[in-house]
């Protein structure tokens, strides 16, 4: 029971100073800083052209969702080589655990393709 009062007493501890350090770096941050906010720096970029209409237009959601379906299963890549690695050490334990996050991974993608995210129109 000691060893867990230990354990929690470092995360808190731990977790006190990052929060300490990010309250000073912000603080410090904002205390040295040179904001000069102008006109022109408030002003949308374009490469360097004058800026044409208004800054705020409509998107199409689909090529973000597209972008981070590509990203999930950049991750699902990412979780499957170090099993692989580990799979004749674990053996059918970790052919369970992975084919439990695959098949979640999967119901994901079949429920973005029934939504209709992946018609590229």
């Amino acid at each position: 029971m000691e060893f867990y009062l230990l354990d929690v007493l470092l995360v808190l501890i731990f977790s006190g100073i990052g929060i300490i350090l990010i309250a000073l770096i912000f603080g410090l941050s904002k205390l040295i800083s040179t904001a000069k906010p102008s006109e022109v720096k408030e002003s949308t970029y374009e490469c360097g052209n004058v800026p044409i209409g208004e800054s705020w237009i409509q998107f199409r959601v689909r090529y973000y969702i597209f972008a981070l379906l590509f990203v999930i299963l950049d991750i699902e890549m990412i979780f499957l080589f170090p099993w692989a690695i580990v799979f004749q050490r674990m053996g059918l334990f970790a052919l369970i655990e992975m084919a439990i996050f695959v098949g979640l991974l999967v119901v994901g993608l079949v429920y973005a393709w029934r939504k209709g995210a992946l018609k590229w129109v």
